[in-house]
Formats: structure tokens, C-alpha cells, sequence
């Protein structure tokens, strides 16, 4: 690499003490709290209209409209649903929903939690020491413009590499590889360009050299102001420093980006703890693993890949194509050239084997050979000419016998910007909080038991509520299960088997057989028992699609392996989700049955949980799927109905919370998830709601605002358009696993202090300095290091203390249905994610494969699945969101996604 000498410009340019501030963070902009605003008034004495934005207080109408552009939704087919009415005068009116982010705090920390037995953790966390000087910020402008971030930072470092120690006055910046770039302390320029002249690297060929040459502009822009950071973590400024937040990110990124491997968030390195091989040339590394490709000769690599000996035959157009697939995008460099190892990107794989390939070596037209060059130019016998070669940028061919993966292994960056780290893991104060005491069945020998460590069983207790199955059918795909099951009560006709590829022709016709018998009784068919293959393809997704859009019954699926096994561990774990199916309940809390749960049992109190999950990666015109579950008793909080619905491709705001439409024959119809789930607690409890707790899954901070903002909103509008002046008291909490938080016991010898459930980190110094959050890991770890739960309150009108919400929520962990061991995120999150991974399977079976289901701009009319309204919502090609189609009412009163 060369360059040319610099030019002063603008020498004597004042800074800008303001600069121009990139907060790329959580943007935080803080106001009053939400105890200083002005409450709203409440509507007229009689107003029964639904709430709409023609409708709403002003505050209400510049809350956050719904993300995607307006289209008439659709209604669906009617639902004659009673709307519940007051059980006592309803007192609370709920405080103005902020119109934007500008006018919002989120809760702040109610004091420290004292329940538990105090002990000490390790966090790997790493306490760090700021310096006493500010950093300063500077703009970097590169000409000509490049989208590329490696070719940014080339051409940062090569102006470092030359002009470090004089026109940078000694300082090493830091560079985000874009616009921004930091040092600490000043620069002796304001403003300075430099010319920077980058030399391709040698591609082998002998021709010349390409060399580009950059513009670089860099201005100063700001300080970043580390004591408003020092002041935020004491808890004495409300607003996080944004600017100085960024700082410390890319400085502190720097280092390891340089010396380990960076995959998405998390940096690995084939150095630390044991490399353990995969299979297929695949390794992994770490102890937070993830896949490499091992540094070895893509010829053994290829050989491994495709676990057969490739050296003396070729490749078929199967195994070319896995090749090409594992390949593409690989760092390499090449082995026949000694010392010089220039490094290449594969892009593709060569269909013709080398021997056939050619190219051109001059103007003239000569072609040579691939065989031949490498032969006449570098000496290199080429052995194994029947396979293809690899292909790099500018249609290169590389013979994959003298290319080897190129390991990650870069140069360390010396930090000097004056950030003194802790190398000792961070020991932080917690807590073990006491486990809750579960109830069972009054018949049974143990009618409550104490859970230790996380975990209990079944053995001597019954359901505290059994599920009634009166009538039941049972259809086996699997060909080797033969009279091999017995029954204690008989199904009512005998099990049929059925083959794999005709699922939904066999599941219809027996239960058409099944109503046959049942009708004339005017009973119902109550369960479906599936037998299936151990590697059963879609079958599950299409048995269970079938069973509760089709049939309006619950199933329960059981593989080969377990009907050949069927210990009594199996047909416990089988028995608990079937009684969930149908309508029982397997556990209740003893403190909710004796109404001593505060903030939940001293009046009517609805539990939500939310999520949306996404489609893969690639998958750019799937539909992303919102769920949203509710509690269907109370005091005991156990049941959750659920619902689910389609929305544009990753839209992380659930859209269909709360919808109006105007209908010709009804007028105005209010609709939606939240409005639906509480008619329904209504219908169940006989109560209307006075509390609403709403888990939220699923958000990542930088949408905390956006998704409080809109989804509030939609629950204030749903109470509202069931009765004038119904605003029930809402505690908004998300709930996040992706994170990197992990907990250690501080001895691991002392086994009274070992990190194993319950531990609870609410006021610790890992934890936000002001906020309401905390840290729990409520599940005894089954294999490695417990990942825990971090729970954030974004919005508490119920003002819980922070033992109640801890405690609440711990415990809750302990009523999930499925097993009888405590869970690591609380289950109405838990089960919103299990009902949005189910609807998948729900989609058209010509494209749930590919997971699209989109339709022409006419389409996306039609039902929701168990939500009472729909609209056409956008994906980025242009069309609209098929809607997916409707649970039968008798599937989604019941835990059918368990």
C-alpha cells in the first residue's frame, strides 16, 4: 500500500461544541414520570360507543398509529360475543398514554427485595474504570463512497499506519467503520484531508497490481462527556448519555474485533477452551459455541463434508452442490505460492472439472489450460483433475488442492484510550427465593408438595383438576407399531392405520366415522390420539393444522419410540398435556387457591403473555406470526387461552391487538386479540378484569419505546370499547433471553451457595442503575450454565413492590403445564411462543414449505385465527398478508398449543 501527502485545510475552523450527536442507542429521551402527568378525564356518564381514533381523547389520537399503510380491514364471520359487564364501580382512570418517547420514563426500581436467602454470585460481567478525560468525536468522510465496511476500515488503517505520529499527534483512534471515529483526546486539526492509495492484494496471476485511491476528510464533531455516564450509573442523571454509550462500544469492540472471531454479537477464538469436532469439517469453538469450518485443505474439508472418499472420482451434481453451499462466502488462501499467502473469498464452484477449464491469458485471444498455467507458472502438478475448481472475485479459478480455509487470526489492536478493565468476573449480591408450595387433587395421598431444586414428580398425587375424555379416536402412521398399545378406556372405533402422505384424507374420514356414532348421541368427539414415525417430516405440522382448523379437536402425537418405551415417566409427561387439552388444570398455587398472592388474588386479575416470532433468515416474504395468551381462571391463574395471527414479514408490533372496521350490516365493529381474550376470562370467571399484567416477549431495547407506545395504546382502546370508562389498572413487563448475562456460583464447592434455581439479581450492580429490573434464573439447569430470564417493567399503574413482582413471577414458573419442573421465562410468554411457533403449521400447505403466504393486492381478506377481525397488512414485495385461517372455537378455549 502506498499514499500521497496530506492536505491541511480549515486549520483555524472553530469546533462545533455541539456536534451533531449520533445516538444509535436506546435513544432514551426521558420526561416527567408517569406520576406527574395529568390523568385523562373519563368519558360521559353513559357513552357506550367502541373506542376509535375518531373517538379517543387527543392523547390517545397521537399515540402511535399501527406501523403498516391503512387498508380496509376485512371482518370476519360474526362472533356473538356477550360484552361483560361491571362487577363492582370501577374507580381507577388510567393515566394518559404518552403521545411519543419525549414524553415518557419508564418505571423506576420500588426499592430492593428482601425475600430469599442472601447470597453471592458471579456475573460475567467485568467492572470497568472510565478515564478522567473526555473522548472526542470526529467525522470521517471517504471518497469515493464505498458500502463496504472492511474497505473502510483498510483505509483508516492505512492513513493510521502512515500518519500516526505526525498529523494524528500519536493517537491510535477507534473507527466504526462508517462515519464516526474517536480518539482520546483532541487531534491537533479540526479539520484535515488525507490522500490514501490502497494496493489490491497479489491474486497470483502476475499481472499488475489495482490500485485505488480514497479522499478521506476527518472533522472534528463533539465531545463525548463521560462524567453524565459516571452520574446515570450512580443513579443521579435520569437520561443515559447516548453519545458517550457509542463511544465505549466501538473502542471497547475494537480489541476483540481484531484478535477473535466476530459472529454477530458475540466474538469467538479457536484459543479458548477445547476446539470439539463436529462432523462434516465443521468444529466448534468456546464454550458460547458456534459453528467454523476448520483450517484445513478444502480438498479434506470437502472429503469430510460429503463423508466419503472424493480423491480418485468425481462429483456428482448432488454433492457439487453441497459443496457449493458450504462454501460460498468462505475465506481462503492459497498453499502454492511458500510465503505468500494471498487470501481469497469463494464464491462458487466451477461446473466443468479442472482438466476441461480454460481462460484467456492475453488480448490477443491465447487460451491456456488451468492445468497447464499452474504448471508452466508456478511449477504445481495439478492431481486431481477431475474435480471442479473453486471460483473467487474476477472469475479466478483456485484447484481446491492447494487452497487451505484461511483461520481467524488478526493482529491485537492496542487500546489506549484510558478504559481500565477488571479481569476478575464481577461478584454480584442475590438472592435464593423459597420455592412456592404446589396443590394437587384432595384424593390423592400427597395433595400438595414442596419443589426442590427446581423440580418434583408426580408420583402419589392427582391433578387437582382432571379433563374429562368421554370419546376419543386414534390413527397410527407409524408401520412398525402394530397391536402393540392397550387402552384402559377403548376409543370409540378402533385405531386406524393410515399412511404417512395421506394425513388429511385419513384424519377427515375417521372423524367423519367417529360422528357417524357420536351425533345420533349429541356428543362430541373429545381428543385425537397420533401415533407417528420417528422422523415424521410435516406429518406433525399437518396433524396438528388438520385437527384444529379442520376438525375442531385437540390431539395428542406420540412417536414410535415413546409407544415402544412407554415407562410410566412417558405416560405421566403424556397424561399432564393431555389434561391441559381437555380443560384441566395439573397444578395450582397453594397461596392462589388461598387468595395470599398480592397485586393478583385480592381482586380479578388477567395474566397476558405475548410474542411474535419471525421467519428464518432468507425467508423474505414469509408473514411473521403474533401470539397472544390470557389467564381463564382466577384466583389460580393457571389456564391460558391463546390466539394467534399473521402480520407483515417481521414486524416485531402485534397489529391485531385491537381493531375496528366498519361492518354494512353492524356499523362500527371493535375487535382483536385483547378484546376477545378478556370477553372470553369474562365468560369463564364470571368477573371482569380490575388488573392486567402483560408479559411481553421478544422485544430487544431498542424497540422498548415503540412497542410500549402502540401496544398500550391498543389495550386501553380494547377496555374501553367494552364499556364506557373500563381502563383496568396494566403492568407492562417485557421479558428477554437473548442476552449474554450468565450466572456462577461464587464457590462452587459450597453447595448451599451453588447457582442452581432462583437466583435473582434486582438490585445488583449489573442491573440498570435507576429502572425496574431484574435478573431471574427460575429453572434448575439441565446440562452447562443456566441462561436467566431478564425481566424490564416498562409500565406499572398496579405500583408492585419489587418482592411481589419477583416473587409473582417466580412462582409462575412453576405452574407450567408440560412438565414438573419450574421454567426458565415465565409460561404465558412461555406459551405465547409455543401458540406462534404452532401457527405456522397452519398455513396453505402448497406454500408452507417456503413459509409465504402472500397474496395478490386483492388478498389478505378473511378470518383470523380466533381474533375477531383482520386486516390486509404489507409485505416488501407489495402484497398483502394472507391472513391465517380460524381456530375452531372449541380448540382455542383450551391449551391446544401445549
Amino acid at each position: 500500500m502506498s499514499s500521497r501527502r496530506p492536505t491541511q485545510q480549515h486549520h483555524s475552523e472553530a469546533p462545533d461544541p455541539g456536534g451533531r450527536g449520533r445516538g444509535r442507542g436506546r435513544g432514551r429521551a426521558r420526561g416527567a414520570s408517569p406520576s406527574h402527568q395529568q390523568p385523562r378525564a373519563p368519558p360521559a356518564p353513559g357513552l357506550t360507543l367502541p373506542y376509535s381514533s375518531a373517538t379517543a381523547p387527543p392523547e390517545l389520537r397521537q399515540a402511535m398509529e399501527p406501523p403498516s399503510p391503512p387498508h380496509p380491514p376485512a371482518p370476519t364471520h360474526a362472533h356473538a360475543h356477550a360484552q361483560p359487564g361491571p362487577s363492582r364501580p370501577q374507580q381507577h382512570v388510567a393515566p394518559a398514554i404518552p403521545s411519543s418517547s419525549k414524553s415518557i420514563r419508564f418505571p423506576l426500581r420500588p426499592g430492593k427485595g428482601t425475600i430469599g436467602t442472601r447470597c453471592l454470585v458471579k456475573a460475567n460481567h467485568f467492572f470497568a474504570d472510565l478515564p478522567n478525560k473526555d473522548l472526542h468525536h470526529y467525522d470521517v468522510s471517504i471518497t469515493p463512497e464505498v458500502t463496504s465496511r472492511l474497505v473502510n476500515r483498510a483505509v483508516i488503517k492505512e492513513l493510521v499506519n502512515l500518519y500516526k505520529a505526525s498529523y494524528l499527534g500519536g493517537r491510535l483512534p477507534a473507527y466504526d467503520g462508517r462515519k464516526s471515529l474517536y480518539t482520546a483526546g483532541p487531534l491537533p486539526f479540526t479539520s484535515q484531508e488525507f490522500q490514501i492509495t490502497l494496493l489490491d492484494d497479489d491474486d497470483g496471476s502476475g499481472s499488475e497490481r489495482r490500485q485505488r485511491t480514497f479522499r478521506v476528510v476527518i472533522k472534528f464533531a463533539a465531545r463525548a462527556d463521560l462524567h453524565r455516564l459516571e452520574l446515570f450509573l450512580a443513579g443521579r442523571h435520569a437520561e443515559a448519555p447516548q453519545e458517550a454509550l457509542q463511544v465505549l462500544d466501538i473502542v471497547l469492540r475494537e480489541l476483540p474485533s481484531a484478535r477473535y472471531a466476530p459472529f454477530g454479537r458475540s466474538f469467538f477464538s479457536p484459543h479458548l477452551g477445547r476446539r470439539q469436532p463436529l462432523g462434516e469439517g465443521l468444529e466448534s469453538w468456546h464454550m458460547s459455541a458456534t459453528a467454523f469450518i476448520e483450517p484445513l485443505p478444502v480438498i479434506d474439508f470437502v472429503a469430510q463434508l460429503l463423508n466419503s472418499d472424493i480423491h480418485s472420482r468425481p462429483l456428482s451434481d448432488a454433492e457439487r452442490v453441497k459443496i457449493k453451499k458450504a462454501l460460498r462466502g468462505v475465506k481462503v488462501e492459497v498453499t502454492h505460492r511458500g510465503n505468500m499467502r494471498r487470501k481469497y473469498r469463494i464464491s462458487g464452484l466451477t461446473i466443468q472439472p479442472t482438466r476441461e477449464l480454460t481462460f484467456p491469458v492475453d488480448e490477443a485471444g491465447t487460451v491456456k489450460s488451468v492445468v497447464q498455467y499452474f504448471q508452466e507458472t508456478y511449477g504445481f502438478a495439478i492431481q486431481h483433475t477431475y474435480l471442479p475448481c473453486l471460483t473467487v472475485q474476477r472469475l479466478n479459478y483456485l484447484p481446491m488442492e492447494m487452497v487451505k480455509h484461511n483461520a481467524y487470526q488478526d493482529d491485537p489492536y492496542a487500546k489506549e484510550f484510558g478504559i481500565k478493565i477488571s479481569d476478575r468476573l464481577a461478584s454480584v449480591e442475590a438472592r435464593i427465593l423459597p420455592a412456592p408450595r404446589l396443590k394437587y387433587n384432595e384424593t390423592g395421598r400427597e395433595k400438595d408438595c414442596l419443589p426442590r431444586v427446581g423440580q418434583w414428580n408426580m408420583m402419589n398425587k392427582k391433578m387437582v383438576n382432571g379433563g374429562k375424555v368421554r370419546s376419543w379416536m386414534c390413527v397410527n402412521f407409524a408401520r412398525n407399531v402394530q397391536e402393540s398399545v392397550d387402552f384402559a378406556l377403548e376409543p370409540i372405533l378402533p385405531p386406524l392405520n393410515a399412511r404417512p402422505d395421506q394425513v388429511e384424507r385419513a384424519l377427515k374420514a375417521r372423524y367423519h366415522d367417529a360422528m357417524n356414532v357420536l351425533g345420533p348421541q349429541r356428543r362430541e368427539l373429545d381428543l385425537l390420539i397420533g401415533i407417528l414415525p420417528d422422523n415424521n417430516g410435516s406429518l406433525y405440522g399437518d396433524l396438528k393444522r388438520v385437527c384444529e382448523i379442520d376438525l375442531g379437536i385437540v390431539s395428542q402425537c406420540c412417536c414410535t419410540k415413546q409407544v415402544f418405551k412407554m415407562n410410566k415417566q412417558i405416560l405421566a409427561n403424556l397424561a399432564l398435556k393431555i389434561n391441559v387439552k381437555v380443560g384441566g388444570r395439573n397444578t395450582v398455587l397453594v397461596d392462589a387457591v388461598s387468595r395470599r398472592i398480592p397485586l393478583v388474588t385480592d381482586r380479578p386479575t388477567i395474566i397476558f403473555g405475548a410474542d411474535v416470532t419471525h421467519p428464518h433468515p432468507g425467508e423474505d416474504s414469509s408473514p411473521s406470526i403474533a401470539a397472544v395468551v390470557a389467564s381463564q381462571d382466577w384466583p389460580e391463574v393457571t389456564k391460558y387461552a391463546g390466539l394467534v395471527s399473521a402480520q407483515a414479514h417481521r414486524q416485531e408490533l402485534i397489529e391485531d391487538l385491537y381493531k375496528v372496521w366498519q361492518d354494512p350490516q353492524r356499523g362500527t365493529v371493535s375487535g382483536g386479540m385483547i378484546r376477545e381474550l378478556l370477553i372470553s376470562f369474562k365468560r369463564s370467571t364470571g368477573e371482569k378484569p380490575q388488573r392486567i399484567i402483560f408479559y411481553r416477549d421478544g422485544v430487544s431495547e431498542g424497540q422498548f419505546y415503540q412497542v410500549l407506545l402502540y401496544e398500550l395504546n391498543a389495550i386501553r382502546k380494547a377496555c374501553a370499547s367494552l364499556e364506557a370508562n373500563y381502563q383496568p389498572k396494566v403492568t407492562f413487563i417485557v421479558v428477554q433471553k437473548r442476552h449474554h448475562t450468565r450466572l456462577f456460583a461464587h464457590n462452587h464447592n459450597d453447595q448451599s451457595s451453588a447457582d442452581r434455581s432462583g437466583n435473582i439479581l434486582p438490585d445488583s450492580k449489573i442491573c440498570h442503575p435507576t429502572e425496574f429490573d431484574f435478573y431471574l434464573c427460575s429453572h434448575a439447569g439441565i446440562k452447562g450454565t443456566s441462561r436467566p430470564a431478564h425481566y424490564h417493567v416498562l409500565w406499572d399503574e398496579n405500583n408492585f413492590t419489587a418482592d411481589a413482582l419477583q416473587t409473582l413471577t417466580n412462582n409462575l414458573c412453576y405452574t407450567y403445564a408440560r412438565c414438573t419442573r419450574s421454567v426458565s421465562i415465565v409460561p404465558p410468554a412461555y406459551y405465547a411462543h409455543l401458540a406462534a411457533f404452532r401457527a405456522r403449521f397452519y398455513m396453505e400447505p402448497d406454500t408452507s414449505d417456503s413459509g409465504s403466504v402472500v397474496s395478490g393486492p386483492g388478498g389478505g381478506r378473511g378470518p383470523l385465527s380466533g381474533s375477531s377481525t383482520s386486516r390486509s397488512t404489507r409485505v416488501p414485495g407489495g402484497a398483502a398478508v394472507k391472513p391465517l385461517p380460524a381456530l375452531k372455537d372449541s380448540v382455542k378455549r383450551v391449551m391446544f398449543y401445549c
